[in-house]
């Protein structure tokens, strides 16, 4: 496993409770070079005194060098752990998921908020609709294939969609590959309420249409 070294008086931010670690934040990183050259391999971060800080996502070609997953030195960051956070990221927000408008596109992970840094998804008509998945990180692009798992059993949606910003993964040394990952391709044009209207929108893109 990796070992990022913090600068000296660079771990306040870290201790504070900000989850990520910048490039010019860190004194050295010791590990296997095949090791440090993949984005979101897991690395524990310590003091320059080497106490254990937190256990984090390295990416060595993104300026955000490191995205914490856990504080806790117990905490192993395995398939259990993204299962664990999937279904309380959709637990927390189930009972509004449920009663949403199945036209609006409905926020169910929000990346550092939910303890998946750099992951967002969105749904769109409810469990029998799509889910719109962006890995915006090396750390939940290396654990895709659980997360997607976990999000399947807790919603029972059947359709998993990877809508990819072009900028915040070749920022992140990712490939920038839009597809479906389960299931159906939503249509190029759907029907989404925003706020009081509906307009035409391309989920897996964003882009709305000119009405």
């Amino acid at each position: 496993m990796l070992i990022i070294t913090i600068k000296q008086g660079k771990e306040k931010g870290l201790l504070a409770g900000d989850p990520w670690i910048y490039v010019s934040a860190i004194d050295k990183v010791d590990g296997k070079p095949q090791e440090r050259s993949k984005p979101g391999a897991t690395a524990i971060v310590q003091s320059s005194s080497r106490q254990f800080l937190a256990r984090a996502a390295y990416n060595a070609k993104s300026q955000i060098a490191a995205r914490v997953w856990t504080l806790r030195e117990d905490e192993p960051i395995d398939h259990a752990m993204m299962k664990r956070r999937v279904q309380a990221a959709v637990a927390r927000r189930a009972d509004a998921w449920r009663t949403a408008d199945p036209q609006a596109l409905f926020q169910l992970i929000d990346g550092e908020k939910d303890g998946l840094p750099g992951l967002l998804v969105h749904s769109y008509g409810g469990g029998d609709g799509y889910l719109v998945c962006q890995f915006n990180a090396g750390g939940v692009e290396m654990w895709k294939v659980p997360i997607v798992q976990a999000l399947l059993a807790a919603t029972g949606c059947r359709n998993v969609y990877e809508r990819c910003d072009q900028l915040l993964r070749q920022g992140e040394g990712l490939h920038v590959l839009s597809r479906a990952l389960v299931g159906d391709e939503p249509p190029q044009k759907l029907m989404v309420r925003e706020g009081k209207r509906l307009a035409p929108m391309d989920i897996r893109t964003g882009f709305t249409y000119p009405r």
